[in-house]
């Protein structure tokens, strides 16, 4: 017995994406975004600054990095906590060695925690960005749309309050998201978001409150993705960001200025062992005509230009 035809009806069913949050468009096709100086590639690094509750309640998962064994389970407290103690400082200093700038995600209760950390970052023109509540505070489907909203507002609130500073980027804690995330980013002041790592370049997202700059993040050119969960070692790290940059310099010649987006976690590569990997590959990347952006650089550049 053939089917009722309303069994094949989808009113969303057209060409390229089933939703309305952003129009699809060919990388290949767009308009070359130029960046200052002429530089092929921008260099946008990431460094997530978060914290892990001793008890969380992992509702509905435990974020990459929460709490492993039985309450309390101070071996893995610890070892988070040394990244925001010691990892982050060893970073800061390779970064000032190179002249590099990055966009530092940070918790708000890291903010409300350790204040003088805060200064730190900003000292040398780094930029923050709001990464929620803490890593137990994790936006999903299904939340109460108040209690999100709560916790976006939260975690703006403090991190402007504690930085002086109008942060204008999000990126949600282990980057996930309900329906209404974006829209409650924009609602709140926000003008891109890093949660969505479907291209090499920004990109317009819809909103009920007005455009959103969806910022490529992404999440395989990460110290945590390719050394930890990958199990790969550190000169493959290496290789593949080099790799990564030299594709995207070659494309940025025909098409137009592409992003290197770049993840390190201060408790991964901010270990003593780690850190000459990182210092190899950032200087690989200065030596290579890359521009150092942060996230709000990006922004503006790319919307003046479409």
């Amino acid at each position: 017995m053939p089917l009722d035809n309303h069994f094949l009806e989808y009113p969303h069913r057209k060409h390229a994406m089933d939703h309305n949050r952003y129009a699809w468009s060919n990388l290949f096709e767009r308009k070359a975004i130029v960046w200052p100086h002429q530089a092929k590639v921008a260099l946008m690094i990431t460094i997530p600054v978060e914290f892990f509750p001793l008890n969380p309640v992992g509702k509905p998962f435990k974020a990459p990095g929460s709490m492993v064994t039985a309450y309390p389970d101070f071996r893995h407290y610890t070892t988070r906590d040394y990244g925001n103690r010691v990892g982050i400082f060893r970073l800061l200093k390779v970064l000032d060695e190179f002249n590099l700038k990055a966009n530092f995600a940070i918790n708000s209760e890291v903010a409300s925690r350790y204040p003088a950390l805060i200064e730190d970052i900003l000292k040398n023109g780094h930029e923050i960005i709001a990464h929620g509540v803490d890593m137990d505070e994790l936006h999903y489907g299904g939340m109460d749309s108040a209690h999100e909203a709560y916790l976006v507002e939260k975690s703006l609130v403090t991190l402007r309050n504690i930085s002086g500073r109008n942060i204008s980027g999000w990126m949600s804690p282990a980057y996930s998201e309900s329906f209404e995330t974006p829209d409650l980013v924009k609602k709140y002041g926000c003008n891109y978001l890093c949660d969505w790592s479907n291209d090499d370049m920004p990109y317009l997202m819809d909103t009920a409150y007005g455009n959103l700059v969806a910022m490529p993040v992404s999440q395989e050119i990460s110290d945590r993705q390719i050394i930890i969960n990958y199990h790969q070692t550190e000169d493959s790290f290496q290789q593949q960001v080099c790799d990564q940059l030299n594709v995207l310099s070659e494309e940025a010649g025909l098409y137009g200025g592409r992003i290197l987006s770049l993840t390190l976690t201060p408790y991964i590569s901010g270990l003593p062992f780690r850190i000459s990997t990182i210092q190899s590959i950032l200087k690989y990347a200065s030596e290579n005509s890359v521009i150092s952006l942060t996230g709000s650089e990006i922004t503006d550049i790319f919307t003046s230009q479409i």
